[in-house]
This record gives structure tokens, sequence and C-alpha cells, in this order.
């Protein structure tokens, strides 16, 4: 996997490890690698090397086993690595016995995750979440490294032996937590007075795995300008935009993109987001054809939609990028079972169009905007339906 970046861009030489368990196989670690690759990237990393290690569970102390840990100290040590990025959430304790050592920056997932959140966020909004999710996951993996703090509070109750910096630091945090919290309050009650003042308009939701094309896809519908590029998170706040097809206006939302072992720092932090997709009359879940592992994209964000709305919404499902799709024909000899990728697209076209039932779903390019009027045709059918049930009487449409 590759996103655009310049040397410029690429700060640090990174590692990345990962461990497989009884509960994952090798190629689906060598898939979550994949991404995490592409997240480092994004956060403009350079992977050098990648560990795994086959392991019941990680070690409760060092994740991985203290042979694959000395190996990995010898190469970083050779290769002078500046950071190591984990595949999965590190222990506060797991991640200090590992920087102790092996003497660099150690990052898991999370943590590169809400990184890149923090250099993407654009508004006050995303701001307030990011911050508001990077001092969450950071209260409890406080050290004492930090000597910023002099003074302390003084005045009457407050005078005594004093507190040690890593508690004031803990203080500190927990004030800045409390603060953040009301200010997100403030702006979800704001947020949720727009959403009430946008009239009787249906509301329309993209939703999907991060990277799958609905902010381009957006631009088209809604023929504006929303950031889009071949990155991770390349758009974390709501942008709503009034969409007009064949006389029939709709709101249409992009949302952030999901992604598997998504923080859950962040789903607490970006409520408004989240509150865009529970308040739609009609989700568009967004997919990309032309990667592997589209279908376990697929369940990812249907898991993630079930945990912020229990109630079925109308959706259509759009695989996108057809024209960066292809298939390994099998040989007439070969036994192994067939995988997503054995398959020709109209294979898959016939396949996920029974499969998905009362669900419609369409196979779009917007890079090409192959077969892009038969999607506004259904995004069309379906606002117009959903407006006839929510207004009988009102006959101006048709």
């Amino acid at each position: 996997m590759k996103g655009d970046i310049t040397a410029d861009e690429i700060k640090e030489p990174c590692v990345l490890v990962s461990v497989i368990t009884k509960d994952s196989s090798e190629e689906q670690a060598k898939e979550y690698l994949d991404e995490l690759e592409f997240l480092a990237l994004t956060a403009g990393a350079v992977t050098c090397k990648r560990f795994s290690q086959k392991m019941l569970i990680p070690s409760s102390k060092t994740y991985v086993g203290s042979g694959k840990l000395e190996e990995i100290r010898a190469y970083i040590c050779s290769k002078d690595i500046e950071v190591i990025i984990f595949d999965d959430e590190l222990s506060p304790s797991q991640a200090r016995n590992i920087e102790r050592i092996l003497g660099i920056k150690v990052l898991d997932r999370t943590n590169l995750i809400l990184d890149i959140f923090a250099t993407r966020a654009r508004t006050s909004s995303a701001k307030t979440q990011v911050e508001l999710a990077q001092l969450q996951y950071l209260l409890p993996r406080l050290t004492n490294l930090w000597t910023h703090l002099d003074r302390q509070k003084g005045g009457i109750g407050m005078r005594g032996p004093g507190e040690r910096e890593i508690e004031t630091d803990r203080r500190i945090i927990k004030d800045k937590i409390s603060l953040l919290k009301d200010k997100l309050k403030k702006i979800d009650k704001q947020k949720s007075v727009q959403r009430g003042n946008r009239g009787n308009l249906v509301r329309v939701a993209l939703v999907g795995y991060t990277n799958v094309g609905k902010s381009t896809i957006m631009n088209i519908l809604s023929k504006s300008d929303v950031f889009a590029e071949n990155k991770l998170f390349a758009t974390l706040d709501t942008t709503v935009r009034k969409v007009v097809i064949d006389n029939l206006p709709f709101l249409l939302t992009d949302t952030v993109g999901f992604i598997r072992k998504l923080p859950h720092q962040l789903i607490d932090s970006f409520k408004s987001t989240l509150d865009e997709v529970r308040e739609a009359d009609l989700l568009v879940h967004v997919l990309d054809i032309s990667h592997p592992n589209f279908q376990e994209h697929y369940n990812v964000v249907n898991d993630t939609l079930i945990e912020i709305d229990k109630s079925e919404k109308p959706t259509i499902v759009v695989f996108n990028k057809i024209d960066a799709y292809s298939y390994v024909a099998k040989e007439e000899t070969d036994l192994t079972p067939f995988e997503d990728f054995n398959y020709s697209l109209k294979d898959l076209q016939k396949s996920w169009m029974s499969k998905l039932n009362d669900t419609k779903c369409i196979f779009i390019s917007a890079a090409t905007k192959e077969n892009f009027n038969e999607l506004k045709s259904l995004i069309y059918s379906h606002v117009k339906e959903i407006f006839q049930d929510r207004y009988p009487y009102h006959n101006f449409l048709y």
C-alpha cells in the first residue's frame, strides 16, 4: 500500500511489530501490518522492517517474547531506527518496559491513529475532539519524565509538603479533560441546533472504511471541493452539502472513515460525527472493491454502525474503484478454494447483489465516473420514497 508523500514529509524511520495469536492467521497479520504501514506513512514515517511472532497471547510484560525483543533491539541499533510501532494498543506497563529495553520512542496503533487525527483536524470542533481523545489516552501513561511544572497551587488549604510532579501533571490533565468535555457539550448543542435548523430535507450520510473514496463521491454529487487524497483519514470534519438531483433536494453528509481497532477514545470524542449517522434517513456505504480485504472492511463498518445506532436504516452499498479492480483467474487444475481475488467483476456483482437482497448495491468508479448516473438515480429513488412516506400529501415532486 502506498500513499503520496514527499521526501520532506518522511521524518522518522520505523519498524512495525505484530503478534499472530490463536485467533488470527499469518495472512491476516500481513494485511494488518500493510494497513499499519499505510498509517505510519500517512503520519510521516517510513517503514524499514516488519517483525511478527506467533504466540497464544501477547506477553503481558513486553507484548512479544524476550528473544524477539532482543532481535528487534539488535536491528534498530544497527540501522539507527528512531521509533517502533505495535499493531495493538499497549498497556502502560508494556510501553514502559519496551521503551526501557529498546531506548527509542514506542508507539502503538491507537497512539498512531490519534497522531494522524491531530494533524488532520482543521476546525475547532475536530481539534477539541482529538485533544480530548489524546489526553484520555495519555492519562494512565504518565511518567516522571516531565519537568515543566515548577509551581504548584498555593493558598489556604493548599499548604503542606506539596505534590509529586506526576501527581500535579495528572491533576492538570484531569482538569483539562473536564474543560474539553464541557466545551464539546456546547459544540454538540450548537450542532444539534444546526441539524434542527436544516428543515424537512431528507438526510443522506456517506459511510465506509477510510480511504474508500467517500469524499470524491461527495465532491461529484455536490459539486463541492471537500478535501480528498490517497491517505488514511483525509477527512475528519463532518461536511454537509445540499444536493439536488432532478429537482429533488436533500442533504448529503461526508463522515470520518472507519478503521478496524478504532480507538474507543475517538468513538467517544467524535460524538457529533456519529450523531450525523444516527440522524441520517439513508446510508450510502462505500467500499473499495480493489482492496483485497474489502469484505472484512464491510464487516468492520457494519459492526461499528450497529454499535452506534441499533436501528436499521435504508442502505445503498456502493462498490467503488472498479477501474482499479483486477482478479487472478484460477486454472482448472487448481484445487485450492476460491478467494475474492479469483472472481471476475461480473461474478462479484452477481454474488453481492444476491447476498444483499433488499439492500441495493451498485458498482462504480468515482475516478472515471463510470456508472455514476446510475448511482444518482438510485439515490434519487430512495430519497423520493423517504420523502413521499414522510409527506404523503406533498405532491409537488410527482
